[in-house]
C-alpha cells in the first residue's frame, strides 16, 4: 500500500480546504508514491518521534501539529525544527500534518472528541466556517434523472445537517442544436431539438465539489453536460472553530472542574473566578482558543475550556462564564487516539501505531 492511500483517508476525514489560512497541513516530507511500511501517530513530529518511527519500522508519521509551520530559510541542526526535518529526510520518513482542518470538523474532529470525553452533547461550532457550501444545478433528461442523482449522492452531495440525499427537482423543456462533428444523445446535428428535462438542485460541501461534478458527468447521458456550481453564503453546520453543547445534567462548578482535571489528567487548571451558577452549557476549543472567548460568551456558555489564554484575556470572561485553561498538549492529547482509531478502522491489517514519545514541552513542578 502506498503512502497516498493513508493521505486519501485522512483528507476524506478532514479536507485540506478546511484548514486556516495560516496553517500548513498535508505531506510535509516524503512522497505519497512510496510504499508505506507502517504509520506512527503523534501530536508532534519531533526528532525523538522520528527516531521512534524508524526504530519501529514506520516510514510515515501522522502528526496533528505541522513541524514546518512557516517558511524555512535554513535547514540546519540549530533548532528542533531543522533537526526533525533532517532526521526525517535522512531516515526516509514521510511526515503528514492534519491540523486546523481536523480542528474545524465537528463530527470526528478534535473538539468533538473533547466534548465526548466530558459528556457534552448537541455540539455545534462556536464560529461556523464561511465558504464551505456550494449548490450544483444540472439539467438531466427526465428519464435519466435517478441514475444521475444517485451518482451525485454517492459522491458526497445532498447532505444538510443530519439529513442525506437532499435534492430538489423541477420539470421543464430544454433546447439545443448540435454543431458539426457532435454526436448528441438525442436529436440530430444541425437541427434544434426539444427534450423534456429536469433541473436538479443539490447542496454539497465545497471540499467534494470536484468529485461530485466528475460523478455527475460520468452518469449523465449527454455529450456536453449543462450545469452550474454556485458558492453559498450558508454556513455548514458541521464545519467551524470550537464547539458548544450541553451536559446531560447541570453540575456544580467545582465538581465540573474536578471532572476536567480527571479527564485530561492535568495537575492544575488555570481558571477565572467561579460564578456560583450551575454548569449546563459548555464550550471547548482544543489548542489555543482565546480568539473564541467572545463566541463562547455569545453562545451562553457557563464554561469555556481551552488553552494558551494570556493574562489579560482572562478578564474577557467578565464574570459571565468560567474560562478554564488546561494546557495546549493536554487539550489535544486525545487527538492521537482519534487518528489511530480512524486509520485502524480503515486499514485493519496494516501497522498503525501510537507514539510512545511524550512530546509535551511543558512540565509542572508541584510540592
Amino acid at each position: 500500500m502506498q503512502i497516498s492511500a493513508i493521505v486519501s483517508c485522512l483528507e476524506a476525514l478532514a479536507p485540506p480546504s478546511y484548514q486556516e489560512s495560516y496553517d500548513n497541513t498535508g505531506l510535509l516530507t516524503g512522497s505519497g508514491d512510496r510504499e508505506c511500511t507502517g504509520v506512527l501517530v503523534t501530536l508532534d513530529a519531533t526528532e525523538a518521534v522520528i527516531r521512534e518511527a524508524i526504530a519501529r519500522g514506520c516510514n510515515l508519521i501522522v502528526a496533528h501539529h505541522p513541524i514546518i509551520f512557516s517558511g524555512l530559510k535554513k535547514i540546519n541542526e540549530k533548532n528542533y525544527i531543522g533537526r526533525a526535518v533532517i532526521a526525517a529526510i535522512k531516515g526516509e520518513v514521510a511526515i503528514y500534518a492534519i491540523h486546523t482542518n481536523l480542528d474545524n470538523i465537528l463530527v470526528g474532529g478534535v473538539n468533538g472528541r473533547i466534548a465526548a470525553k466530558l459528556g457534552i452533547g448537541g455540539g455545534r461550532p462556536l464560529l461556523p466556517r464561511e465558504g464551505t457550501l456550494q449548490k450544483l444545478f444540472c439539467f438531466v433528461p427526465t428519464a435519466h434523472l435517478e441514475p444521475v442523482r444517485a451518482a451525485i449522492f454517492a459522491a458526497g452531495g445532498g447532505h444538510i445537517g443530519g439529513y442525506s440525499e437532499c435534492s430538489y427537482a423541477t420539470e421543464g423543456v430544454g433546447t439545443f442544436t448540435g454543431g458539426e462533428g457532435t454526436q448528441p444523445f438525442v436529436g440530430q446535428p444541425g437541427s434544434r431539438h426539444e427534450e423534456p428535462e429536469t433541473r436538479l438542485e443539490v447542496i454539497l460541501p465545497s471540499a467534494v465539489s470536484r468529485t461530485v461534478v466528475r460523478a455527475m458527468i460520468a452518469a449523465h447521458p449527454y455529450e456536453e453536460v449543462a450545469y452550474d456550481l454556485v458558492s453559498l453564503a450558508n454556513m455548514h453546520p458541521g464545519v467551524g472553530s470550537g464547539l458548544v453543547g450541553e451536559l446531560a445534567g447541570a453540575v456544580e462548578e467545582k465538581v465540573f472542574l474536578e471532572r476536567i482535571q480527571e479527564v485530561f489528567r492535568v495537575p492544575v487548571v488555570r481558571h477565572t473566578r467561579l460564578t456560583g451558577r450551575p454548569v449546563r452549557t459548555v464550550a471547548v476549543c482544543g489548542g489555543a482558543g482565546s480568539f473564541l472567548i467572545s463566541k463562547a460568551l455569545a453562545a451562553g456558555a457557563d464554561f469555556y475550556i481551552t488553552s494558551d489564554v494570556k493574562y489579560h484575556e482572562f478578564f474577557d470572561a467578565n464574570d459571565q462564564l468560567v474560562i478554564a485553561d488546561i494546557g495546549h498538549f493536554e487539550s489535544e492529547q486525545y487527538t492521537v487516539d482519534l487518528l489511530f482509531e480512524v486509520l485502524q478502522e480503515k486499514f485493519r491489517n496494516f501497522a498503525i501505531l501510537k507514539s510512545d514519545t511524550r512530546t509535551n514541552p511543558v512540565h509542572y513542578y508541584l510540592r
